[in-house]
């Protein structure tokens, strides 16, 4: 249509139209400001087109004017009243008519009945509103009329205006308006008066729009930072750059341990700036509350705290993704766990993953800080997330009995094994120091054979997860039924003495049962124990025996399994216990020892429900040793 000079015409929305746009401003947005935004993104958008038109087009109106947007305000007036302009393309009559009357012509009657039909709360609908083009209606949330007037960039163009209240109908008039661009004149509710108060414009910029790429202008200052370092070329940017964005970003006074910079076009478009944080636990003064990347779609804010993109157990990745993939429509607001999430969630996983294998070959002093501050989070993945298996395995580390003081992998232990060792072997324990005079390791140490050290309690979770890896199976050492080859034969004679005579030492056993009683399965003599009196050794179909620690560390009815106790029949303490029953068969000290020698078993083992209460024994068995 065409629009006469001096005169107006009044459009009525259909009634759904009414009903859809009721919706929009009362159920689809979940902050007001959220409309700054969008009237922002359009303007930029605008600018965009403009700046395209002018690379083949010279004769535009106003060629001159800066691409910028400006924000005027009037706190004066009643109601209050916010004015935002830009230089972008501008409309025609004909235009403002077609570009915000779009609402009315995409069928919204046939969306309304689906979502009446299968109950589905407007909230959930983004993907589906956005192509409706309704970012702009969300200033009806805080107008109480808008009044847009715009000139497009086509020399011989009229200005015009158009005028609506939010209710079922809208006007289009000729209007006076010498430079190009669209102004959206706001008058505000009583309620949102507030957005008339320039230090609030600012801030809201300052959250959303920040790396717009033109500036935005409240009154004569400048709001936006405009130049977003994640779309840089990561070979123009420097360490120091990477830090001072971090703790700007972050509050973290400590600089992160690794800084990732992505930029890629397919298989999805990403623009992405990731760290790791030297420390899991937020400080106090930590901008960053919650799990999550800031996710941006052409440098304007989406989602503050995006958790759809990366797994649980990467969520201590902080950082900005910034995706010009992803529409800039309503469905910002609640953005979906679609197949471009899953594309961009793809890619992402792979690059920190890429990150932390290079981080563990090259710098294993900062992958050590690393598995210090995050390991546990990998283990509760493996735990939680079995498809991940393949993918964390390899990022697993250990104490060991061979490693000393440094952590090895999975696949430094495989690589290291002998051709004939089928298993790799683990301990399980309470800490480092309970599982190093653990009495299973020493037919290990004997065979120069490597054991791992299981001692965080969510190792406990590993066990049922974690049962081969490369062609190796997984065996916990305390098994009954453990295979061990052979010792030589001068190291196997060194272990003959001293010697216990047949009778002393079943005596010895008969002793054992009888002051243990049914807290053990039975006693015999051990094949491997070297350097230890006993051990406790779990029977062959034992099942879930790892769940056992859980439910000691959870306190969930937790009850001391019953185990096998082994003894070695040449240590010291065997043989001159095994002498004393002989001789001196009432001594107290006798059968105070075998249960000291159980409950220290349990201790080593990480089994004991509480090792306080050993003290007292303890301080019998000084008393009886000292003679007092």
């Amino acid at each position: 249509m065409t629009t006469p000079d001096n005169t107006t015409s009044t459009y009525h929305f259909k009634a759904e139209i009414k009903q859809l746009l009721d919706i929009l401003v009362h159920s689809l947005y979940q902050d007001r400001e959220i409309f700054l935004r969008e009237l922002i993104s359009n303007a930029s958008d605008a600018l965009t087109r403009l700046h395209f038109e002018t690379l083949t087009n010279a004769n535009v109106h106003d060629a001159g004017a800066e691409l910028a947007i400006h924000l005027e305000t009037d706190s004066e007036s009643e109601p209050k009243k916010l004015i935002i302009k830009d230089a972008g393309v501008g409309m025609t009559a004909e235009e403002l008519v077609q570009n915000l009357g779009t609402i009315a012509q995409s069928g919204a009657r046939e969306f309304l009945q689906k979502m009446k039909s299968n109950g589905t709360d407007a909230t959930q609908l983004g993907d589906v509103i956005g192509q409706f083009g309704v970012g702009f209606y969300s200033v009806f949330m805080v107008a109480d009329e808008v009044r847009v007037v715009s000139r497009s960039y086509q020399p011989e163009a009229s200005a015009a205006a158009w005028v609506s209240r939010g209710d079922d109908a809208f006007e289009v008039m000729p209007a006076s308006k010498n430079d190009r661009g669209t102004e959206i004149h706001i008058s505000l509710k009583t309620d949102a008066a507030d957005f008339a108060d320039p230090w609030k414009l600012k801030q809201i910029i300052k959250k959303h729009s920040d790396f717009v790429s033109y500036p935005i202008y409240v009154g004569e200052e400048q709001a936006n930072q405009r130049e977003s370092l994640w779309r840089k070329n990561p070979s123009d940017v420097q360490q120091e750059d990477y830090d001072n964005f971090y703790q700007q970003f972050s509050l973290d006074f400590n600089p992160p341990l690794s800084s990732i910079h992505l930029s890629a076009d397919a298989p999805v478009n990403v623009r992405a700036l990731l760290f790791i944080p030297a420390d899991r636990e937020r400080s106090i003064f930590s901008l960053r509350k919650e799990p999550g990347v800031k996710l941006y779609s052409r440098n304007v804010l989406i989602q503050e705290y995006c958790t759809d993109l990366l797994p649980k157990w990467l969520d201590f990745v902080d950082g900005v993704v910034d995706s010009e993939d992803l529409p800039l429509n309503v469905s910002r607001e609640t953005v979906q766990n679609n197949r471009l999430m899953r594309h961009l969630g793809k890619t992402l996983r792979s690059r920190i993953l890429r990150e932390l294998r290079h981080m563990a070959n090259k710098d294993s002093d900062k992958y050590a800080k690393f598995w210090q501050a995050y390991g546990r989070v990998f283990k509760e993945g493996l735990a939680l997330d079995p498809e991940a298996k393949e993918d964390l395995l390899p990022f697993l580390r250990f104490h060991s009995s061979t490693s000393n003081s440094s952590l090895t992998s999975l696949d430094a232990y495989v690589d290291a094994l002998p051709e004939a060792q089928e298993n790799i072997y683990y301990v399980m324990g309470d800490s480092l120091t309970s599982v190093a005079h653990s009495p299973h390791l020493d037919p290990f140490r004997a065979r120069n054979l490597e054991v791992l050290y299981w001692v965080d309690p969510l190792d406990a979770f590993l066990a049922p997860v974690l049962t081969e890896y490369r062609g190796k199976k997984l065996k916990n050492i305390d098994d009954a039924g453990l295979e061990l080859p052979e010792l030589p034969a001068a190291e196997a004679e060194e272990t003959d003495t001293p010697e216990l005579a047949e009778a002393d030492f079943n005596r010895f056993i008969g002793r054992c049962v009888t002051t243990l009683g049914d807290r053990i399965i039975e006693v015999r003599p051990s094949r491997l124990l070297k350097d230890s009196p006993v051990r406790l050794v779990s029977p062959e179909d034992a099942r879930d025996r790892e769940m056992e620690r859980i439910r000691r560390f959870t306190d969930q009815n937790y009850e001391v399994p019953k185990r096998i106790l082994e003894v070695n029949r040449q240590h010291p303490i065997v043989v001159n216990l095994a002498r004393m029953i002989a001789e001196k068969p009432d001594a107290g000290i006798i059968n105070l020892t075998i249960e000291q020698l159980y409950e220290s078993a349990l201790v080593q083992e990480g089994l004991h429900p509480n090792p306080v209460e050993m003290l007292p024994r303890i301080q019998k068995l000084l008393e009886l040793a000292t003679g007092a």
